[in-house]
């Protein structure tokens, strides 16, 4: 089956504005397919954006399936960055018959392009859509690092068992999945009154990482090493406070501001490793003069500017690229090793595997912050190295 089969073509003309797009504009520079499927062969395309018209999985947040168009008609207004983009907006994948039918055509889209070394930008729909897209990495047979930028962990345990899910037990799907693909799990932004404490003993219990809102708001750097360790992102935009973003029937009084939403997207696309991101839940019925829509075709837009701005920054090659630093604890019984790259002034820190893991590494790399490096200077054990340590034994 050719990926053409699972787009529905765009009507350029019904996002186009009155006096057409200027040359500059992100409408004239994105492929769009709209009356032939574009050629995506390995080596044309960068990224590509696709919408998926499917919320039948959206808890209290019906209307969501509309968004891509509305996102679209913001997205191709705006202005080319300082860089050549290669994009090409592959259409929308339908509802399917039945819920699961639009999971496997997510995931199928997902891993082909993947294969393609192309980056796909997910507009849903909403956000159960992202057990599909992590469903892709089973069939590319690859571990993955998922990072959720969203106010709540969505670990309802009332959804049945079958493949179909909803917006907020997606996660215990992805959880309980078999066979296992998921080695980290990492929550940005969550707000304490709406986890319940065993949701945060699960996470504890599993070594996983949830910052709250408090923590990372205002200091927005935080989230960097998280979101660089990623290989998807799943952005709910009710993470996104209100009085930024109302357009989510879920939307609270708090939530991240708009800019660092956009500074969110930005880290995302600058991340090497980063191989997929959604973007779900934004429901244009609850939206106002368009504000929500901008905001997530900005988020899109930095997203783009950010993968165009990665500087392939893997650690170690080569070597001289790179500062080494080491460390003991107070008590000696741990020698820390901390990479900080040359180029971007970026931090990695060495955790060794256990005696019985991987036969072709001796460690594993996690990023991190300099501020994990100062902890480890004053001779203290920094909780990441702890629980990444946790995870590979």
């Amino acid at each position: 089956m050719s990926l053409a089969d699972f787009f529905s073509p765009i009507n350029v003309s019904k996002i186009t504005p009155k006096d057409g797009f200027y040359a500059s504009h992100l409408g004239v520079k994105i492929a769009v397919h709209e009356n032939r499927f574009p050629d995506i062969e390995e080596g044309n395309y960068d990224l590509a954006i696709f919408g998926v018209l499917d919320d039948r999985g959206a808890v209290n947040n019906q209307g969501c399936a509309l968004a891509p168009d509305y996102v679209r008609e913001k997205l191709y207004v705006l202005n080319e960055g300082s860089f050549k983009s290669r994009i090409v907006d592959l259409g929308n994948i339908k509802a399917g018959e039945k819920i699961s039918d639009t999971y496997i055509a997510l995931k199928m889209v997902v891993a082909e392009l993947i294969k393609l070394q192309i980056l796909p930008i997910i507009i849903g729909g909403s956000q159960d859509l992202t057990y599909a897209q992590y469903m892709a990495y089973e069939e590319l047979e690859q571990k993955v690092d998922l990072v959720a930028i969203d106010s709540h962990f969505d670990l309802d345990e009332s959804a049945e068992d079958t493949i179909v899910t909803n917006s907020i037990s997606y996660l215990n799907k992805i959880f309980l999945h078999q066979p296992n693909y998921l080695f980290n799990f990492s929550n940005l932004g969550y707000q304490t009154y709406y986890v319940n404490q065993d949701s945060i003993r699960v996470m504890d219990k599993l070594f996983f990482d949830a910052q709250r809102l408090g923590e990372i708001s205002g200091a927005i750097h935080i989230a960097e090493p998280v979101i660089r360790n990623a290989d998807m992102i799943s952005f709910d935009i009710s993470s996104v406070r209100a009085s930024d973003a109302m357009a989510n029937g879920n939307v609270g009084p708090n939530g991240f501001y708009g800019e660092e939403a956009c500074q969110l997207a930005r880290y995302a696309g600058y991340s090497d490793k980063l191989s997929s991101i959604g973007f779900y839940e934004f429901n244009p019925a609850y939206d106002q003069n368009g504000q929500t829509a901008m905001l997530l075709a900005q988020m899109v837009w930095c997203f783009l500017d950010g993968f165009y701005n990665r500087k392939k920054d893997i650690p170690l090659q080569p070597k001289s690229d790179y500062t080494i630093y080491k460390t003991s604890l107070q008590h000696d019984e741990h020698e820390l090793v901390f990479i900080k790259s040359k180029k971007t002034d970026r931090w990695w820190m060495q955790v060794p595997y256990p005696t019985m893991g991987s036969k072709n590494e001796r460690f594993h790399l996690v990023p991190c912050l300099y501020a994990d490096y100062q902890l480890a200077v004053a001779g203290e054990m920094p909780d990441l190295w702890w629980r990444t340590y946790q995870k590979l034994n």
